[in-house]
């Protein structure tokens, strides 16, 4: 009896198991696999951070981050007295407004429509094409549509044979706004269907199953069972999609702003590249550039909490 009740005493007053050791073996092979990826992020995001600091500085190349002069907020006072700045930010946020009605929810859309179609072979042929796209350069992508659209593209040439008059797209500072937003969503929008297409997968199957005995359509099935189970990951992609609003392709603007004009052109990272890059000033470009993330972080914080008054995760827990 007394040995009896000492053995569970003894196993109660035992120490836990080293559970982080026991974690590290089980996914070292997983976690050797991302130190890659850990080092670039390291290198290329967190350790040019300090170079934020010359935002704060009348920086010389040539006396260096060191013995450059402490001016304070004096920058942030150019930057904020320049109409330029100004009107690059007004042009990011457009573009980025028209980027979020017209292109955030095609990939929804796209994912949906592809796991409703039943054909394996069929699927996985749509998927490959919709893909593709993404792995091309910002240059091919821009030549592409230039050889579609522009003053010798294909339409033009249509146009011309049917004595038509012709429209250049590619050189119209009215319609590119809708041109950026059209190259975007060719580009992106098969590559950003993969999370969505993860969150359908998930999806219990038998709800769907249940919902079609009691006679509930295709449209009923989709708008309670189909957008409720991916509600949490849409408001995730739109968090993040809120903290990249400052973001909206420097690549794909840099290429075209000589050919629609600096006015319809350009943004935050463009300017922050002509006027700080370009023109040697790299402590307004560096002031632009912290100005743009200090406003990123703000709405990706603003947006979170939103998300979290609508009952979802966010990207953290509350």
């Amino acid at each position: 009896m007394t040995a009896l009740q000492e053995a569970p005493a003894e196993k109660a007053n035992a120490s836990p198991p080293p559970q982080r050791k026991n974690r590290f073996r089980r996914d070292r092979s997983l976690l050797l696999m991302v130190i890659p990826a850990v080092v670039l992020l390291v290198v290329f995001n967190y350790v040019p951070m300090f170079g934020t600091a010359t935002a704060f500085q009348n920086y010389s190349i040539y006396a260096g981050f060191l013995h450059s002069p402490w001016v304070g907020l004096e920058t942030f006072r150019m930057l904020f007295s320049d109409p330029l700045f100004w009107h690059s930010l007004e042009n990011t946020l457009v573009l980025s407004l028209v980027q979020l009605v017209f292109y955030f929810p095609i990939p929804i859309a796209l994912a949906m429509l592809l796991h409703s179609v039943l054909n394996t072979k069929i699927r996985t042929f749509v998927q490959s094409v919709v893909y593709l796209p993404h792995f091309f350069s910002w240059v091919l992508a821009v030549t592409i549509f230039q050889q579609m659209l522009g003053g010798a593209g294909a339409l033009n040439q249509f146009l011309r044979g049917h004595g038509l008059a012709t429209w250049d797209i590619m050189t119209n500072p009215d319609t590119f706004k809708i041109l950026i937003t059209s190259q975007v969503v060719w580009k992106e929008a098969g590559w950003g269907i993969i999370v969505f297409l993860a969150a359908l997968a998930a999806i219990d199957q038998q709800l769907y199953e249940a919902a079609a005995a009691d006679g509930a359509g295709r449209w009923r099935r989709m708008w309670h069972i189909t957008l409720p189970g991916i509600r949490g990951v849409i408001v995730l992609m739109l968090v993040l999609r809120l903290g990249n609003v400052l973001t909206v392709g420097f690549e794909q603007l840099l290429i075209q702003r000589d050919a629609v004009g600096r006015e319809a052109a350009e943004v935050l990272d463009t300017y922050a590249y002509y006027y700080g890059v370009v023109n040697a000033n790299f402590s307004l470009g560096a002031a632009a550039s912290l100005f743009k993330g200090v406003f990123s972080l703000v709405l990706i914080l603003a947006a979170n909490k939103i998300a979290h008054l609508m009952g979802e995760d966010g990207l953290y827990r509350r």
